[in-house]
């Protein structure tokens, strides 16, 4: 996130008695450019390939466990992995498409091929034995029932004064 000056400009007393400085708005411009170039861009060559290699990702607690959703387009069951490792669940897998296309002897192919991985972090001990997950129709959901005995692990501490 750029870090920009938002405060309002207040009308100086002096030089410029209207309110408008022209140093003040040659350093919005300068600050301006240098916030756009060192912002991250997307190249457009991969936008829709391998610069969406991040799976959209919605996470829902209730008491009893988690529930994880990610879409994950033009995937197949093979390409993906799921673990549980440390309170935490890892998405990963590999994206693979090809394309190609033959017209009166001309030929088109473009490919494009990725891996990526998304890992969530947990706030509550998960039931490892209990966890499931589906996948159809480019949608991965995973159920990840909550520990019960691990509510009983949280507690709280008196504090003595020595």
């Amino acid at each position: 996130m750029p870090n920009r000056n938002i405060t309002p400009s207040t009308p100086s007393r002096g030089l410029y008695p209207l309110g408008f400085d022209p140093f003040t708005s040659f350093r919005r411009e300068i600050d301006r450019v240098f916030d756009g170039f060192f912002a991250p861009t997307v190249d457009a060559a991969t936008a829709n390939t391998a610069g969406s290699l991040w799976p959209s990702v919605d996470l829902h607690e209730t008491d009893q466990a988690y529930d994880i959703t990610a879409e994950l387009p033009g995937l197949e069951e093979k390409d993906i992995e799921v673990n549980l490792r440390d309170n935490a669940v890892s998405i990963s897998g590999e994206k693979r498409s090809e394309y190609k296309e033959e017209d009166r002897g001309r030929a088109y192919t473009e490919r494009s091929y990725g891996r990526f991985q998304r890992t969530i972090p947990l706030d509550a001990e998960v039931d490892a034995d209990k966890v499931q997950a589906s996948f159809k129709n480019g949608v991965l959901a995973i159920t990840l029932p909550k520990n019960p005995a691990a509510k009983d692990k949280a507690r709280r501490i008196e504090v003595k004064v020595r």
